[in-house]
């Protein structure tokens, strides 16, 4: 696959940092895309291993790469810099979860039929989202505390959990 190089500057959307890859641009990493485009990404040549993340659709062929903070740091990069980006399509992308979900909370869903409903009913990409971020969590107390908190949206009530406001389980 064709590796697309770049200059860009690092720009804010709400609060999340991203880089603005026109149509053409689009094009040359994956023709006829229109849906979240699985890439290899290096920002400033860095890090050795190319980071993979998914661009999202902007409209009209465009794509948002939104860049998370490990890559910036990684990077060095802040936003209102103008970094050298190299994008290439990853191939190698498989749909649905990439981290197993831990033991301990299979368990606690397991103990609550009605939490393991809401769990059950979550889109792919958000099931997703969360086993990411519990295979990030090194400390017990991280665990147990994200635990909690994924419990009690799960369980329909009103929340906060992964940056997001939680209602009726979703």
């Amino acid at each position: 696959m064709t590796t697309s190089r770049f200059t860009s500057v690092i720009a804010m959307k709400g609060i999340n940092p991203f880089i603005l890859v026109s149509a053409a641009r689009a094009r040359t990493i994956k023709p006829g895309w229109r849906k979240p485009l699985p890439v290899l990404v290096r920002i400033d040549g860095k890090p050795a291993k190319a980071w993979r993340i998914n661009m999202m659709p902007a409209g009209g062929g465009s794509f948002y790469l939104y860049l998370h903070g490990d890559v910036r740091k990684a990077s060095g990069a802040a936003v209102g810099d103008r970094v050298r980006v190299e994008i290439e399509f990853d191939s190698s992308y498989r749909n649905g979860p990439q981290h197993p979900m831990p033991r301990w909370f299979k368990q606690a869903l397991s103990a609550n039929p009605h939490t393991m409903m809401h769990w059950k009913a979550l889109t792919p990409s958000r099931k997703k989202e969360i086993l990411r971020y519990f295979s990030r969590l090194n400390s017990q107390e991280a665990r147990a505390r994200n635990l909690a908190k994924a419990l009690h949206v799960l369980s329909g009530k009103t929340g906060r959990f992964i940056a997001r406001a939680w209602k009726n389980g979703s």
